[in-house]
């Protein structure tokens, strides 16, 4: 379905070369200071426009169009809208009949009979994350202005090294390929004591939205897959005080599913781009073969640059339906 949550509920809508795209939240408090100019930081962010994102460049402007009045949330559902200005539909015409690699075209095709709406991706676009996004600033409200978030994208391509990064991604430009990477995300100022185990621990809903996220191929918290390659003595954080203050942070600041008063810290794994522009063999509807595929259209080489706010997004939004709860 295309709504989660149990206090700060959200609903996605909206295709990529649709009208519109946008998010409906539910139980957003009441008295929360809220306009349109304080999503413009994020939404930036996620915008194209750096070397190795997608020329299709669109305005991104939020709409509230309810739970807001004079400047305050007023408790009623908050709805925000995104107009989609820039469409080029007709660069995906062909894969109706002969579907990328990789990407929802054929499970979509497969699942709804081929009613599903093709062009960009659809409903499965990352164009449909502008939405998280916004939400992830009305979740930020909610947690309050002394929680601090800080995000980085600290692979590329399998390097680590910052000075390679952009070389990396040119060159996967200039071979009409894609490069993935992975985003690392640090939380602080989260009390101890949010999260609801056994199945809403705070890793589960966390991990549970970055999966929502299109490209998200991998999560990890703390040392991560790492830990499975250390001593109990080596990944155990000793206790430094009666707050629970570790001297290292291992469990990435969850423990038992609950948070512990110390810095989260989650990583994702970003695939690779689907839409490339490399020839591929591929299997057409319409001669019942494999044959040679060349995707049109505008395109990310790194989607990993413009996924960092939507990591960042997703944890404030898990972490403040699990805090209203609390």
């Amino acid at each position: 379905m295309n709504s989660w949550g149990e206090k700060f509920r959200i609903t996605l809508w909206g295709e990529s070369h649709g009208k519109q795209v946008g998010v409906s939240i539910d139980g957003v408090p009441a008295g929360i200071e809220l306009q349109e100019e304080d999503f413009l930081t994020d939404l930036a962010r996620r915008k194209s426009g750096a070397a190795g994102t997608t020329p299709r460049q669109e305005s991104d402007m939020p709409h509230i169009v309810s739970g807001i009045y004079n400047g305050y949330t007023t408790g009623a559902p908050l709805t925000i809208e995104f107009y989609n200005e820039n469409t080029r539909s007709g660069d995906y015409k062909s894969l109706e009949t002969h579907p990328r690699p990789s990407h929802a075209d054929l499970v979509a095709r497969q699942k709804w009979n081929g009613y599903n709406d093709p062009r960009g991706g659809g409903h499965f676009s990352g164009r449909i994350t502008l939405a998280l996004v916004a939400a992830g600033v009305v979740a930020k409200k909610i947690l309050g202005s002394g929680i601090t978030y800080s995000t980085d994208i600290i692979a590329i391509g399998g390097s680590h090294r910052k000075e390679e990064f952009a070389e990396i991604i040119e060159r996967a430009r200039q071979a009409q390929d894609s490069v993935g990477g992975v985003v690392e995300c640090r939380i602080n100022g989260i009390k101890a004591g949010i999260g609801e185990p056994f199945f809403d621990s705070v890793e589960s809903q966390i991990a549970h939205l970055l999966f929502a996220v299109p490209a998200v191929k991998g999560v990890e918290f703390g040392a991560g897959f790492k830990a499975a390659e250390m001593m109990g003595s080596q990944h155990n954080d000793p206790i430094c005080d009666a707050e629970g203050h570790t001297s290292t942070n291992n469990a990435g600041g969850i423990v038992g599913g609950i948070s512990n008063g110390n810095e989260i810290v989650v990583r994702a794994a970003i695939k690779p781009t689907a839409s490339i522009s490399a020839e591929q063999e591929t299997f057409n509807f319409e001669s019942g073969t494999m044959e040679p595929l060349v995707i049109k259209g505008r395109h990310d080489v790194c989607i990993t640059l413009r996924a960092a706010v939507v990591v960042e997004a997703v944890a404030a939004i898990a972490l403040a339906d699990l805090a209203l709860r609390a």
